[in-house]
């Protein structure tokens, strides 16, 4: 059994202190919230990582709709450099509610799903590195020779953690292709359901 920690709040050098401390009192994890409007994720995590030496980093978690799949493919393969290989990436449709519509992204559930499939395929199609294409719904991408980035440390990826709404037959197959599981269950009315979040995967 290993346990990780989800920061409720707190700037870049509040987390820093605080993972420091988690490391050393024998935590396996530490996650931050990827908000719309807050505290960036990406260089919170940063500063993290020159913090810390052995302890897992992560979101919790990333909407994939709402960013760019190469920006966060870019910010992702960095930050898993930085980290020596110790970055986990969870993702999923995120909760509307906390300001999707005020800043004017996308609210519909089944565009949102298809945005997040798309963008993992892109985002784990770059990892591998080039030459990368891809043509979607929604994304087109060409293969570049641009500054391509260094790849992930973490082989054969950096691992991807996926919230599965039980009973939905799509996103629990999206789940089973990846590297673990953020349990969720929909009431009758498809209403997310309050349950324990455990986490397994690598």
């Amino acid at each position: 059994m290993k346990y990780g920690f989800v920061l409720p709040k707190g700037d870049a050098r509040t987390a820093a202190r605080l993972a420091r401390e988690a490391e050393e009192a024998g935590w396996d994890g530490f996650f931050v919230w990827d908000s719309v409007w807050g505290i960036d994720p990406w260089v919170t995590l940063a500063a993290v990582a020159v913090h810390t030496e052995r302890i897992r980093i992560g979101t919790m978690l990333t909407p994939v709709s709402r960013r760019r799949p190469w920006k966060l493919a870019s910010e992702t393969a960095t930050l898993d450099q930085l980290s020596g290989g110790r970055l986990i990436l969870s993702v999923g449709l995120g909760a509307t509610d906390t300001g999707f519509a005020n800043f004017g992204e996308e609210t519909d559930r089944k565009i949102r799903a298809e945005l997040l499939d798309e963008g993992l395929e892109i985002l784990t199609g770059l990892w591998r590195g080039q030459p990368f294409n891809y043509d979607g719904k929604h994304y087109h991408v060409r293969e570049t020779s641009f500054m391509p980035p260094p790849p992930p440390i973490q082989s054969p990826r950096i691992p991807i953690w996926v919230v599965g709404a039980w009973p939905r037959e799509r996103s629990m197959r999206r789940v089973a292709r990846y590297d673990g599981l953020l349990p969720n269950k929909l009431s009758d009315d498809g209403a997310l359901a309050t349950i324990p979040r455990l986490i397994s995967g690598r």
